[in-house]
């Protein structure tokens, strides 16, 4: 399988909530691992490319979610 194409500035919507109610987080950092900012506490999170293109449920551009 080819790796998901991830782009800095994408909006991810995950397929579980953050505890502060949000499932939409910016991706700020691509490489083996993916760095995110939830778009509503702003908490910075580093997740394996693996496992956040195992949580993501949907991925676009800022806005398109």
């Amino acid at each position: 399988m080819s790796p998901m194409q991830i782009r800095v500035g994408d909006v991810a919507r995950m397929r579980k909530q953050h505890p502060c109610g949000s499932s939409e987080w910016e991706v700020t950092r691509v490489g083996a691992d993916i760095g995110m900012k939830c778009l509503k506490c702003g908490r910075r999170v580093m997740l394996p490319r693996e496992e956040f293109e195992r949580r993501v449920k949907r991925l676009g551009p800022p806005g398109g979610v």
